[in-house]
């Protein structure tokens, strides 16, 4: 049996599928008896001992005073003696000591305690096996050493109940014990699952700030390099086009500090409050034209949805990444052309927005980057419910479309 043959068993469970397996259950649990262990076996003893007196009180009962012998005595006494080996070797002990009271009756009280312990450490097979020697040298011992003062089919029948009481108790006391086991193994998997859950869920949640901090930090970041860049290569720019240049940069530096403050916020909040800064959405779609164009983009927004007030927020929110992002990237690998946004759609029918910007135009400085962005909006689109599509036109020029739906 593998794990692969029963994916929904614990490893206790491995060995049995009918229930976990037991301390014991392959031998001796403990290199060294625990107080508990004396007090369980000493009562085995005084029980077996106790059922031995009661046969020996019987015998003599029956005016046979020599039904009872030394030999009875003493594999009475050695009989009872020997359960302290019971932990080790349950079953063969069981089978000898059954053997033993066929001729020494004094010795079937520790069978019958021999038998219980099979019944509560060992399987249904062993318990089958040893609960049929059992019975078969009760019947035996009811011929061979019978008692006068009562009938064979009382003796039979007795054999037959203090057997199955027995075998059925040992039982019984097994099965709780494979309850307590698997009801504690479940408890354990179970804290061990709400961990991984716990993990899972603040690794998505890394991966869903990770996201953010790209979407808007590459923004302002991006802003920053081609400005200080046109200040690099144009040192004799006239003094107004210095000043706008210097204004972008230290407004996309504020900007860049404000959100990183916001997300540095939300790691460090208790449960993962957000801070009070309101999420972009739609609406604010006018706000990042505005700042692509004081920036030096030409950018053209044409939005065919009649109130963006009422796109849902998370659609909104996803939209307007999108539109950053190309935005970011028309901005990093085709500095200097014009781009194109058009939002289009309603309820029912889905959001679509599109990002075209035409082919740059003489050398373009390389600006570094991940190159996760496009695998980030395919992310953002398919978390959403929508799709995404990126790639060149035929002009030499970029274009990504997204469509995300919009529930009517």
């Amino acid at each position: 049996m593998t794990r692969t043959d029963y994916p929904w068993l614990l490893p206790s469970e491995m060995i049995d599928p009918r229930g976990p397996e037991l301390p014991g259950d392959r031998g001796r649990a403990r290199p060294r008896r625990t107080v508990r262990d004396w007090i369980i076996d000493t009562l085995m003893f005084v029980v077996a001992a106790g059922v031995g007196l009661l046969a020996v009180e019987t015998l003599q009962k029956a005016h046979n005073p020599e039904l009872v012998d030394a030999f009875d005595l003493i594999a009475g006494f050695l009989a009872c003696c020997s359960l302290w080996l019971r932990r080790s070797r349950p079953v063969e002990l069981a089978i000898v000591l059954s053997v033993v009271s066929m001729v020494a009756p004094l010795a079937g009280g520790a069978s019958l305690v021999a038998v219980f312990c099979v019944a509560v450490h060992r399987p249904f097979r062993p318990v089958v096996i040893v609960g049929a020697v059992a019975l078969v040298t009760g019947f035996a011992q009811v011929y061979i050493r019978p008692d006068p003062t009562s009938s064979l089919t009382f003796l039979l029948v007795a054999t037959v109940v203090l057997l199955l009481l027995s075998v059925g108790w040992g039982m019984l006391v097994r099965s709780r014990r494979q309850l307590v086991v698997a009801l504690r193994e479940r408890a354990l998997r179970a804290e061990a699952e709400a961990g991984l859950r716990a993990e899972q869920a603040q690794r998505l949640a890394r991966e869903a700030i990770a996201r953010e901090m790209h979407d808007v930090l590459a923004h302002r970041l991006t802003l920053l390099s081609v400005h200080a860049g046109a200040l690099e290569f144009r040192p004799s720019a006239p003094a107004p086009e210095v000043a706008r240049a210097a204004g972008v940069i230290r407004d996309s530096a504020h900007d860049a500090l404000q959100d990183l403050r916001m997300i540095i916020g939300v790691l460090r909040a208790p449960d993962g409050d957000e801070t009070d800064r309101p999420q972009p959405t739609l609406v604010t779609l006018d706000e990042l034209i505005a700042e692509s164009r004081r920036a030096g983009m030409a950018v053209d927004l044409d939005n065919r949805v009649d109130d963006p007030a009422a796109v849902p927020a998370a659609v909104g929110r996803t939209a307007y990444r999108i539109a950053q992002e190309a935005l970011t990237n028309a901005r990093k690998h085709a500095p200097g052309t014009g781009s194109t946004v058009e939002v289009s759609g309603g309820p029912g029918d889905g959001l679509t927005v599109e990002v075209r910007n035409a082919a740059p135009t003489g050398a373009v400085e390389k600006v570094p980057g991940s190159g996760q962005g496009l695998i980030g909006l395919t992310e953002r689109a398919a978390l959403a419910g929508g799709r995404f599509e990126h790639g060149p036109t035929g002009d030499g020029g970029f274009a990504v479309r997204a469509w995300l739906p919009w529930a009517a």
